[in-house]
């Protein structure tokens, strides 16, 4: 085809506007469940927002103001008509009403004002504390960053958990995947992670957006309860779909927790988006395709369920610093039924993310927390993600504990061990015992450098496996009081340089000195 043929087109198209009034008003032919079809509409967008109104006459802009009006959101493009989902009372929409074009893909307002507030899926507020200003609105959807305007992850997000600190480290930007079933900790992972950033220095602290997807809003209350008690609303954003909330909103609401990491990422700060969980993302999603006549694949699921959550994790991302440096890191969660990580949803998410902190029932039953499996648990940044300090005391915790699950398998069928392997065996389970961890309790990163330098360096091999977990509080009470200024170094530098482990090695000398009682 002639060059100046295809400019002629692509000019044509860039600069192509409706003109009569018809094309941005259209009629409704048919609504229930929340899915209503227009017929008119012709130059309608996928991903539209549209407003219905049962007032014919007015202009778009008085439909917009009016508060009789229900907005929609278009998903379908037809042959012969669109088919939209309803954002509001669907009760209020029926056959004949009009239905008007805006030419905006959806947005929600977002603003620094957002930050301690709890929002729906539309980003306004619903927490009974006033409405948020609407000054700047970031588009719900969007084209994820390119690889040419990201940097490298190498900035730690420390999660105040010393299984995922020392094993599998989180870095701003990425992605990494909670998964397992029910009742195994997979939330509680999060908000610890949340609640730790209290001991970050206010100008690293990242942003917290905790996405609640089709939970109880009786467990989001008690969530949001706890954050304020434990002052981590002062940078965190809550936003709620409920469980007796419309499948449209549990479908747009992780796509507006990515919008409003975005509008931080984009101001050179760093956000962390919490989307709790996608399992249930992808049954609305699954709801609302079938509704809407989309052909039914495995388990009924659409053909574009990958495409789903593909389009919202690729959005995290750390920025170049002539993009600003900001970072949207992701945690999105995934329950397992039975602990079956090969079924469909999470084998699709578990080949999106960069890594996945897998729970195990049996371990948790077994009284670990968290109940991390060591085996299937990776992070595909790797210590790039880690302070030299944690880096340094922690390489060899993943290794050992690794060998320590074999040969506790092998132990159960046979008696007769030989000493090296005895001595392994005890050395993995004071290890295991140190990396239990209360529930919101986490730990600032120096103090857990502290506690898996003193199981690595021998010190606790002498302690009965039972007072582990006393020994280790006590060695850190201890260091507050008398060699505050280690911790201090260890925090300030984010290594452990030669002088630091002297001291540090002169610490716990003097410690095992003064408290006989812990050793045997």
């Amino acid at each position: 085809m002639n060059t100046t043929i295809i400019e002629k087109l692509r000019k044509e198209i860039e600069g192509f506007e409706p003109t009569a009034s018809e094309e941005r008003v259209g009629t409704v032919v048919s609504t229930g469940d929340g899915i209503v079809e227009i017929e008119g509409l012709t130059s309608a967008m996928m991903s539209e927002l549209i407003m219905f109104d049962d007032a014919d006459g007015k202009s778009l802009a008085e439909t917009l103001k009016s508060k009789t009006a229900v907005p929609g959101l278009i998903l379908n493009l037809e042959e012969d008509s669109i088919k939209a989902v309803v954002l509001g009372d669907g009760a209020r929409i029926k056959e004949g009403m009009i239905a008007r074009g805006t030419g905006k893909i959806l947005s929600i307002p977002v603003s620094n004002s957002m930050i301690g507030r709890v929002v729906n899926a539309l980003g306004e507020a619903i927490d009974g504390k006033g409405e948020l200003p609407k000054e700047k609105f970031h588009p719900i959807e969007r084209v994820a960053y390119g690889v040419i305007d990201r940097s490298p992850v190498n900035v730690p997000l420390h999660t105040g958990i010393k299984a995922i600190d020392g094993m599998v480290p989180i870095g701003r930007g990425q992605r990494e995947l909670i998964i397992g079933d029910r009742y195994t900790g997979k939330t509680t992972i999060a908000v610890d992670t949340i609640l730790n950033q209290a001991s970050e220095p206010e100008d690293e602290r990242p942003i917290c957006i905790y996405v609640a997807i089709g939970q109880k809003e009786s467990k989001v209350a008690h969530l949001v309860h706890e954050l304020e008690a434990r002052g981590a609303m002062k940078w965190s954003i809550v936003v709620v779909a409920g469980a007796s909330d419309p499948a449209a909103f549990q479908f747009l609401a992780p796509y507006a927790g990515a919008a409003i990491g975005e509008f931080f990422m984009e101001q050179g700060k760093d956000a962390l988006v919490v989307y709790d969980d996608l399992s249930k993302h992808a049954v609305a999603y699954r709801q609302l395709s079938l509704l809407l006549r989309r052909p039914p694949g495995r388990e009924a699921y659409p053909g574009d369920i990958f495409y789903l959550h593909s389009r919202l994790l690729e959005r995290a991302a750390k920025l170049s610093k002539e993009r600003g440096g900001g970072s949207v890191t992701a945690l999105p969660i995934i329950e397992t039924q039975q602990g079956d990580v090969s079924a469909y949803i999470p084998t699709n998410v578990i080949s999106i993310t960069d890594g996945q902190i897998f729970l195990d029932t049996d371990s948790f039953n077994k009284g670990t927390r968290p109940a991390i499996n060591v085996g299937l648990s990776v992070s595909r940044v790797g210590s790039s993600a880690q302070t030299k300090a944690m880096k340094k005391v922690a390489g060899k915790i993943r290794l050992e504990l690794a060998q320590f699950r074999e040969l506790e398998a092998f132990m159960q069928f046979s008696q007769d061990l030989d000493p090296e392997t005895k001595a392994r065996i005890e050395k993995g389970r004071r290890l295991s015992e140190v990396l239990k961890q209360g529930k919101h309790a986490p730990m600032a990163f120096e103090r857990q450098t502290v506690s898996i330098y003193a199981a690595i360096s021998g010190l606790l091999d002498t302690v009965p496996v039972e007072s582990v977990g006393a020994c280790e509080a006590s060695l850190l009470k201890f260091l507050d009081t008398e060699y505050a200024p280690v911790l201090a170094a260890i925090r300030d530098g984010r290594e452990v340089t030669k002088e630091t482990e002297e001291a540090l090695v002169a610490a716990l000398a003097r410690f095992k000195d003064t408290h006989p009682t812990f050793f045997a």
